[in-house]
């Protein structure tokens, strides 16, 4: 069932949670709100293309779009950072000691923001060629 629009609409959503959650100052809610903006996103595409998207790596999910599309460079960079924040950003265990709030800061969501903002872009251009 081709759902992408739909994906895409979710995708959207919580990118404006990853800014609401920025002016809280609830950090890792960004950065986990920006890293589901992003996988959504990138599954919006492969919906579109009728291909199955497993799993939540960015990295994992951008490799898989290759073979159909030149991907920008820097968006590995992105991916690297931004499939991090699918567990680290909610679990205690994910650390030594302390809890994911300690880890986050502002720096750090604003980064996965502006990531997370350029994949979205740049899915929302292949989704309306």
């Amino acid at each position: 069932m081709e759902k992408s629009k739909d994906w895409l609409r979710q995708a959207e959503k919580d990118l404006r949670h990853a800014k609401n959650s920025l002016k809280c100052k609830d950090y890792e809610w960004t950065c986990f709100s920006a890293q589901q903006t992003a996988e959504k996103a990138l599954k919006s595409v492969y919906n579109k293309k009728n291909m199955e998207a497993k799993g939540h790596s960015i990295l994992g999910l951008l490799k898989g779009l290759e073979e159909l599309y030149k991907i920008p460079g820097r968006f590995y960079s992105y991916a690297r950072i931004l499939s991090r924040y699918y567990i680290e950003t909610r679990y205690p265990n994910g650390f030594p000691e302390g809890a994911p709030m300690d880890y986050f800061d502002k720096e750090m969501a604003e980064e996965a923001i502006n990531a997370t903002e350029e994949i979205l872009q740049w899915c929302k251009g292949l989704l309306n060629r």
